[in-house]
């Protein structure tokens, strides 16, 4: 078995965000391999969030964001079950970079898929359906297609399935997951409003 050192441990811990017992199990499972153990501690953090995100939220802060130059602004609403984890400065720090994300990202108007009306979705699938380039197509091909393009455009309405700015492997979705895992709570973005100057 390989000797895992104290510093290996730390340099993964300050990479990760994760507990020092997790880093040194994910280092012991991955031989020693920094890059491996990192996805081992998301697998593991993602699916223990998985479980969590039945759990009420009813606590949280609303964070704000003034970009620079002042013409553009956010206001996000992040939940967690406890005032405790409310208090937490990693819940502050996962609010402050979902706020630049929302500043950074002009086209996204919803927190998820799952939020976009359906006459939102519809319309999206008739301006797809109307595209000239579909026209010699049987319909079964057609209609995969449409789907496949409708899809593509409704994540890229939403916020959670944004690449993260600051990590493009993960998305946002991914990264309140790893924020719950490592709170030990279920954490999920409410929602938001985007400010810009003149609009």
């Amino acid at each position: 078995m390989t000797e895992i050192t104290p510093q290996q441990v730390q340099e993964l811990r300050s990479r990760t965000g994760a507990g020092i017992k997790d880093c040194k199990k994910a280092l012991e499972e991955t031989g020693g391999d920094p890059t491996k153990a990192a996805e081992y501690l998301r697998q593991k953090g993602l699916a223990s969030a998985a479980k969590k995100a039945s759990r009420t939220t009813a606590e949280g802060i609303v964070h704000s964001y003034i970009h620079f130059g002042s013409r553009v602004g956010v206001l996000v609403e992040i939940n967690c079950e406890t005032d405790f984890v409310a208090r937490r400065e990693e819940l502050k720090e996962l609010a402050d970079s979902v706020a630049k994300q929302i500043a950074a990202c002009p086209n996204v108007e919803y927190v998820s898929v799952a939020d976009i009306p359906q006459e939102i979705v519809d319309k999206e699938k008739e301006i797809e359906s109307g595209k000239d380039d579909l026209a010699n197509k049987p319909p079964a091909v057609r209609e995969k297609i449409v789907q496949g393009r409708v899809d593509k455009r409704l994540k890229e309405l939403s916020l959670l399935d944004q690449p993260f700015i600051k990590d493009q492997s993960i998305t946002v979705d991914e990264l309140v997951k790893q924020t719950a895992a490592r709170l030990s709570e279920n954490i999920r973005v409410r929602r938001f409003v985007r400010f810009v100057v003149g609009e």
